[in-house]
Parts: structure tokens; C-alpha cells; sequence
């Protein structure tokens, strides 16, 4: 008998971002890491970022978080994940974003991730709608949007970082308790 190995999700958890993890974004900041981003920050950037991070955790869920992603299997930091509102064409929403480290690429974790996040938007009880803005030309992040259950509601103009606009694709998922992925086409 032929039996076909079903892959196992990769476990991880999702750390709230706390003041010793300014290691991590350091880690984050690299010309790999922020191709599609504009490039590295410099470090008073990455400082006040981090900051930003940090605060996130003190406020209400519902108004964002940032969190670090940890390897369940052996404690690692392997990249970060969040959430934050944001106005978008007019309504309140959630925007996404999402990094893994190159050396755990390929694991499957950055989908793990988004959904981690999706759940944790969801149970904070702010917008209805979470959208991730990743580059046209960054196939890797626009297939984990698609393998992580959100649907693509098109290519837009994304300002990012402040002052240069990028080609996106908008992926979007309903954060209601009926997911309905027409509700991100409208």
C-alpha cells in the first residue's frame, strides 16, 4: 500500500514584542530582508520602530500588535508578525505584516504566522477587514497571502515607506465570524 505523508503544519507561537527584541529587527534590517521594502532603515529609524513595537504591546489589542515568532520545536526567533489600523479607500481596516529570517524560509512558517495573526485581529474586536500590501514582483510573500486563506482583491498603489509609491497587490480576509472572501472584493 502506497501511503502519501501529509506535511505537519510547523508549530509556532506568536510573543507579544517586548524591549528585547531589538536583536530581532536588527536581524530584520538587511538588504535580504527589506528588498521589497525599500531597503535597510537607518539605525535612529529602526530605534523608533522598535519603540513603536514595544508601545503596541501596553495598548488595547484592538488598536494593533506586533508580535515575534517563535519555533516551537526549539525556542527560536524566527521572524515577526502583526497587526494595525489603518484607514484604507475610505474604511477602517487592519493592515499585515510579516517577515521570516532567511535561514527558516521555506517551512512553511510565514503562513502559520499570518493565520496566527488572523486569529489574534480577529479576537481583538477592531475592524472587520485585514489586508497585507506585499510588492507585485515579491512572489513569496503574495503566495503566502494566497496559502494563508486570504483572497487577492487586486493590484494598487501602496505608499510605502512615506514618499514612494509601489506597485501592490491588496489581499484581504473578513475577520467576521462568517468569513466571506466576497466581502474583500467590495
Amino acid at each position: 500500500m502506497n501511503v502519501t505523508a501529509r506535511e505537519v503544519p510547523p508549530r509556532i507561537r506568536l510573543v507579544a514584542w517586548s524591549k528585547g527584541d531589538l536583536g530581532l529587527l536588527r536581524k530584520k534590517n538587511t538588504p535580504e530582508m527589506t528588498e521589497h521594502l525599500g531597503g535597510p532603515e537607518p539605525e535612529e529609524k529602526v530605534l523608533s520602530r522598535h519603540a513603536t513595537y514595544t508601545a503596541m504591546s501596553a495598548r488595547p489589542a484592538d488598536e494593533g500588535r506586533m508580535f515575534r515568532i517563535v519555533l516551537d520545536e526549539t525556542g527560536e526567533e524566527v521572524g515577526s508578525v502583526g497587526y494595525w489600523p489603518r484607514i484604507w479607500q475610505g474604511e477602517a481596516v487592519y493592515e499585515t505584516g510579516y517577515g521570516i529570517l532567511p535561514a527558516f524560509r521555506g517551512r512553511g512558517l510565514a503562513v502559520a504566522a499570518l493565520r496566527a495573526v488572523v486569529a489574534e485581529a480577529r479576537a481583538a474586536g477592531g475592524p472587520r477587514r485585514l489586508h497585507a500590501y506585499p510588492s507585485v514582483d515579491h512572489t513569496a510573500s503574495n503566495n503566502t497571502c494566497r496559502n494563508a486563506g486570504f483572497t487577492w482583491a487586486g493590484e494598487v498603489a501602496f505608499e510605502y515607506p512615506p514618499g514612494t509609491w509601489l506597485r501592490s497587490n491588496d489581499w484581504c480576509t473578513d475577520l467576521g465570524e462568517q468569513v466571506s472572501p466576497a466581502a474583500c472584493r467590495s
